[in-house]
């Protein structure tokens, strides 16, 4: 968001910049005439969505265009379950949009602040063994390139560029519109419970499978996780959803505001973290509802924090995942938030962390006001050496030497950066990293 005096910083505050300049397009054509300007001007361009990269793939020291305004339906087409947005358009304003056409996106991660070209563009995912990232659903995109020129890339029109643009780290253009394949609108079953660990991970190959959406969260400090298993039913099934009353309990008073002040609690005093994770596994959780699939994969996140997220190749998970437990122990550190356990198919977007192989992801996190360097980077040691790939909106120390040995089509990515962006107008320091220059 860009605060008054035209700072602009990410939702967990761990990136800002001051930009030359800050620009709102409403269209698709006062895209193309800021990416000229700049041009002209010799001065960098990127897009913002709503912030929510905790690395710095957003940040834009030139000329922000912020994508707020650009949003809506462009077009739907109902034969074949597909709709075009506008790219700034927000994942929680999908939904609505949707619902006169009994569609639905077909998976959800569980925040959806994210605009529609944000989360393509930095590989954001739910979960799901049979399931990609939400890149997997572009079949269409237009973005205007550094020459000032709309480029469309569809079924009909450059359709072998389709996986690279559908998640192309906002190096290759400026998304102005993106097409969706859509589903018919469909309800999940969802059973959300506290489980022994152990018991867990004994059984999580075949629980992976029997599910269309299982993921879990461990406690540090403790031998228990958090399940949620979500069941696919038709948008006719009965709905029971959770009563108004109970769901602000769960997700605004225990998952909000009490986790704020556990947090608020556990920086000030590290020592009772151990107690409060204990409670935290007893309080969050434990519930049983059926309603429509957005209001299941999505839940509000009003605590602030940051984090590391890699993918690694499902067969590695439990070897990763156990030594990041023994990893906590032995440095004796006190983490407050848990760590999430994931899981998606493999697929063909050549960014895309899950490229070519069935993906488990482990994502750790930090609260914003404490410092994430030592236990990410460790972290992050155990997950190279089981093959992980970083996520591309979330904390890393990657750079493209690293990075080119990880995906095989790197430099098919990075070749046709050079041809659509030779000058870098949509370069910043974290492309730099991660890409070159």
């Amino acid at each position: 968001m860009t605060r008054p005096g035209g700072t602009w910083q990410n939702w967990g505050r761990s990136e800002s910049v001051r930009p030359r300049r800050v620009e709102f397009p409403r269209t698709a054509e006062a895209v193309r005439r800021a990416v000229v300007a700049a041009s002209a001007q010799g001065l960098p361009v990127k897009a913002v969505g709503a912030g929510h990269s905790f690395t710095g793939i957003a940040v834009a020291p030139g000329v922000l265009l912020d994508l707020s305004d650009l949003t809506g339906v462009v077009a739907v087409d109902v034969e074949r379950s597909r709709v075009t947005l506008r790219a700034g358009t927000r994942l929680h304003q999908v939904p609505a949009l949707l619902a006169p056409y009994g569609l639905a996106m077909p998976n959800l991660g569980d925040i959806d602040r994210q605009s529609v070209s944000g989360a393509i563009s930095t590989g954001t995912h739910g979960t799901g063994a049979t399931f990609g990232g939400i890149a997997t659903q572009v079949v269409g995109a237009t973005l205007i390139t550094a020459a000032g020129e709309p480029l469309v890339v569809d079924e009909t029109e450059n359709p072998e560029l389709l996986p690279a643009v559908a998640l192309g780290l906002g190096a290759l253009g400026i998304l102005v519109d993106v097409t969706l394949q859509c589903v018919p609108a469909f309800v999940l079953h969802a059973v959300e419970q506290p489980e022994d660990l152990d018991e867990v991970l004994s059984h999580l190959d075949r629980r992976v499978a029997e599910s269309d959406h299982f993921e879990f969260y461990w406690f540090p400090h403790t031998e228990r996780a958090m399940t949620k298993t979500n069941t696919r039913l038709p948008e006719s099934a009965p709905r029971h959803p959770l009563p108004p009353v109970a769901k602000w309990v769960d997700d605004t008073l225990v998952g909000n505001g009490l986790h704020q002040v556990a947090c608020s609690v556990a920086k000030a005093v590290p020592a009772t973290i151990p107690a409060i994770n204990r409670l935290s596994v007893r309080l969050w959780g434990d519930r049983e509802f059926t309603d429509a699939s957005h209001r299941v994969f999505a839940t509000a996140r009003s605590v602030r924090f940051r984090e590391m997220e890699y993918a690694i190749p499902v067969e590695n998970l439990r070897p990763a995942f156990d030594a990041v437990r023994a990893l906590i122990d032995e440095r004796g550190w006190r983490i407050s938030f848990p760590v999430e356990v994931r899981f998606a198919a493999a697929d063909d977007r050549w960014l895309s962390t899950a490229y070519g192989r069935e993906s488990a992801y482990i994502a750790v996190h930090r609260y914003w006001r404490d410092d994430p360097r030592a236990y990410f980077e460790a972290v992050e040691g155990i997950m190279l050496e089981h093959g992980g790939r970083p996520h591309w909106g979330k904390m890393h120390t990657l750079d493209a030497s690293s990075l080119r040995e990880r995906y095989p089509r790197f430099e098919d990515f990075t070749a046709l950066r050079d041809r659509l962006d030779p000058g870098r107008l949509f370069a910043n320091p974290y492309l730099d990293r991660v890409l070159g220059g």
